[in-house]
């Protein structure tokens, strides 16, 4: 094995051996099935999760939060399908900042993404766990729950991934049109005077009966409101599966966005508008409950069995696909070197089945905490830092190279990816502000704190190991920076 180096990293070149053991099966994922992975991202949390937010800062916190956060996705989604047709790799953002920024930078941000989808399947584990207890009425463990969703889904994975995107995609469409049920079935309750029924808190800067919290409120609800959209940037980690990647991964992100945004609109609207805010603020199965209050349906009912059932589809969607996610990332940033090779390994139905494993016994040993909305703003914290770094390549390169060949050009260019990119430096910020304590073991420690030494960690690997043995001829790292 020679080794090379430049640029403050050093190269291994490796035999062709090593990559044929490292492929995934092309073809396996075309537009429609790419729309409906955008999708399955993120609709866990349209069932579950969001409705934080009312606690942080009530409804005209939120809303205020919600519209914001719909306006980053919306750009970066945007400046992601122009990154994605420049450098289509299994790796996503990881792949994009390494062509902008070179490999530290190209480290930074996937790492970032891999702390947000390795958390976030453990908080909707626990989602799950508290749909399952409403749905069957019964006290089951955590652990159980878990343990169960973990194995199954993880087993459906390393089968094959032609399979487990066709049944991620089945999946998500019952949830959506169980969110479609619930949509009409809470449309004739709406009253707009039910959103403001948090108790205002006096002592608030800025506080009234729209942002009971005051103006902090609004921070504090922006890693919730996140929650009608994180994860959608996913869809590029399905770039290798793809027949066609430069067209089928704009129209993916696109469409995908564009059904969320809908969602996120109407769910906002109608729940609390229907039960009143207070209600939902701390709801692990907020549809549920809105259509078994009292000012509904007054107690369950065919259309809230239903949309429990199906919504627990919701979950599952998102927990399925987003184990998709992180494992495409984990492979590629494997395959290149940044994170240990043997993580990288496929198996005969070229599935990565070692980077499905390990990151799925962290994700289930962290859903064991039980602690949903923690885990949420754990997940946000990897999340904003992957989306100044994604959105800062994107300006990097139209300003660097403005000659590269781009099958698709985002509207607005950098001011898109600007808008982008301030939003997300506020959503960080918004981790902080709202920063709450997880119990670990018989201590409270700050959320904000235990995913900043996370991250610390994974850079010091880099640091001190990996930067000094990345693979030669890896995709992606043929390319200049």
């Amino acid at each position: 094995m020679e080794t090379s180096g430049h640029g403050g990293v050093e190269y291994d070149k490796v035999d062709k051996e090593y990559f044929e053991k490292r492929q995934l099966k092309r073809g396996a994922a075309g537009p429609l099935l790419l729309v409906g992975l955008g999708i399955a991202y993120v609709i866990s949390g349209d069932y579950a999760g969001w409705n934080f937010g009312l606690a942080q800062g009530g409804w005209g916190g939120l809303m205020i939060a919600s519209v914001m956060m719909a306006l980053m996705y919306t750009c970066m989604c945007f400046a992601l399908a122009e990154l994605a047709t420049i450098a289509p790799t299994a790796g996503g953002g990881y792949g994009f900042a390494r062509r902008a920024f070179g490999p530290w930078g190209g480290f930074l941000t996937g790492t970032a993404i891999l702390i947000e989808y390795a958390i976030a399947p453990a908080a909707i584990a626990v989602f799950i766990g508290g749909y399952i207890k409403s749905l069957f009425e019964i006290d089951i463990a955590q652990w159980v729950v878990s343990a169960a969703f973990f194995g199954i889904f993880l087993g459906i994975h390393i089968y094959g991934a032609g399979e487990a995107l066709r049944l991620i995609f089945g999946i998500t469409a019952l949830a959506v049109i169980a969110l479609i049920v619930w949509i009409f079935a809470m449309a004739p309750f709406f009253d707009s005077a039910k959103w403001f029924d948090i108790a205002v808190n006096p002592e608030a800067t800025g506080a009234s009966s729209f942002l009971p919290f005051g103006y902090l409120g609004i921070w504090a609800a922006i890693p919730f409101a996140m929650w009608f959209f994180l994860a959608i940037e996913g869809v590029p980690l399905a770039a290798e599966e793809t027949s066609d990647p430069k067209r089928d991964l704009p129209r993916g992100l696109i469409g995908g966005m564009f059904v969320l945004l809908a969602f996120c609109a109407l769910i906002m609207i109608l729940g609390p508008g229907g039960v009143g805010s207070e209600a939902l603020k701390a709801n692990t199965n907020p549809l549920v409950a809105a259509l078994e209050h009292p000012a509904t349906y007054g107690g369950p009912t065919w259309i809230s069995k239903f949309v429990n059932f199906v919504g627990l589809a919701g979950l599952i969607a998102s927990f399925f696909s987003i184990i998709y996610a992180y494992s495409r990332l984990v492979f590629a940033m494997s395959r290149a070197g940044y994170l240990p090779r043997g993580l990288s390994l496929t198996n005969a139905r070229q599935s990565p089945w070692v980077a499905l494993i390990v990151p799925g016994i962290v994700g289930f040993l962290l859903s064991l905490t039980g602690q949903g909305d923690q885990l949420i703003l754990m997940a946000v914290f990897g999340a904003t830092i992957s989306y100044i770094l994604m959105m800062a390549s994107h300006i990097k390169l139209r300003l660097a190279e403005p000659d590269l060949p781009r099958p698709y050009s985002t509207p607005g260019g950098v001011l898109t990816s600007g808008i982008a990119l301030v939003l997300a430096c506020i959503a960080l910020a918004a981790v902080f502000v709202g920063d709450t304590k997880m119990m670990v073991g018989d201590h409270a420690v700050s959320v904000a704190f235990l995913s900043a030494i996370a991250y610390a960690i994974l850079v010091a690997y880099f640091a001190i190991y990996s930067r000094h043995h990345l693979v030669a001829a890896a995709p992606g790292e043929e390319a200049p920076y």
